[in-house]
């Protein structure tokens, strides 16, 4: 039995600048690819929090996310996340049950821990570059004050927010949302798809320790990894030369724009190396090889829902990636 054609399906979109295109062509092919995803039955669309990068252009994620609820009807539209220690939970909380108001039912606010940035620009942002994340439970907590029904004698309300109950998941790379996740008893979602690393031991800590909760009776782990789907495999690695000489960029420490595919990089044995970890859970092929990767990585993860994120250069490169998978996943 195929574990794919039960499995939903869902989009990351980091919202990625071209070489030789514009922010504007991204919030346009992020439209695009979300009305696609959408006609095709994929469940969830969600933007991720990145600032002073010059090839992502989601540092206003609540605002990009009501762009791109407005231009859909039904797929639910959220955070991958938005990044808690950066900013107040009650402005959070404002900006999500705003969201929630327009878009009722069709809101996910998936929280993280990083900056999404560098030293200087979290000083930018006002945060301390060389303070911990140790409050971030109790920021959780704070957060989840504000879009719960109001206390008796709550002095700060979110308003629009309170009681609107914006879904939450945690996000991580590693155990720690993992363990916070099970002890809230939260849905979870694992960042495979630029640190697989750690992903076997998170999803196990996040299953072994979960305690039911109001919002969710037993574990629910969705798992986003890259996904790059051509005509054929010689394609598709050929397409994955840009999410190649991303990560090689940023290696050498030489962030830019979505570069064209490659025929072949110029890079070390350990660069190639360093690359491939970030992709190590890549699946990447034409339609058969795809097909069998995804059934691989369900079987292997367990994950309850899979969301991709496919980095090309080209936009009509992207959104045929998404239509063949839509092809394997109903076939």
């Amino acid at each position: 039995m195929s574990r794919l054609a039960d499995t939903p399906l869902s989009v990351l979109d980091l919202a990625p600048i071209r070489e030789g295109g514009t922010i504007a062509d991204t919030f346009g092919e992020s439209v695009a690819l979300a009305r696609l995803t959408e006609r095709l039955g994929f469940t969830r669309y969600w933007l991720a929090e990145h600032h002073s990068i010059e090839g992502i252009a989601s540092a206003a994620t609540a605002v990009l996310i009501g762009h791109i609820a407005g231009a859909t009807e039904r797929i639910r539209v959220g955070s991958g996340g938005i990044m808690l220690p950066n900013h107040a939970p009650l402005v959070v909380a404002e900006q999500f049950g705003t969201l929630e108001t327009l878009y009722p039912g069709r809101i996910d606010l998936g929280l993280g821990r990083a900056p999404g940035s560098d030293g200087p620009t979290m000083a930018a942002m006002r945060r301390d570059p060389y303070a911990g994340v140790e409050d971030f439970p109790q920021r959780l907590a704070e957060l989840q004050g504000y879009l719960d029904d109001a206390r008796p004698g709550q002095r700060v309300r979110a308003v629009p927010g309170q009681g609107t109950k914006v879904p939450l998941w945690l996000l991580g790379s590693s155990d720690f949302s993992a363990r916070l996740a099970a002890r809230e008893g939260l849905p979870f979602a694992f960042a495979a798809q630029f640190a697989p690393a750690q992903l076997f031991d998170a999803l196990e800590l996040y299953r072994d320790n979960f305690r039911p909760s109001a919002v969710l009776a037993a574990p629910h782990a969705m798992v986003g990894l890259p996904v790059i789907a051509a005509e054929s495999d010689l394609q598709a690695d050929y397409l994955a030369s840009t999410a190649r000489r991303k990560f090689l960029g940023m290696i050498r420490g030489q962030r830019s724009k979505a570069l064209p595919p490659v025929e072949a990089l110029d890079w070390s044995p350990r660069e190639q190396a360093q690359v491939e970890q970030f992709l190590g859970a890549a699946v990447i092929g034409g339609p058969e090889t795809v097909r069998e990767g995804l059934e691989r990585f369900l079987k292997l993860t367990g994950a309850d829902e899979l969301m991709l994120n496919t980095d090309v250069y080209a936009a009509e490169d992207r959104l045929r990636s998404y239509e063949i998978v839509n092809e394997i996943w109903r076939s």
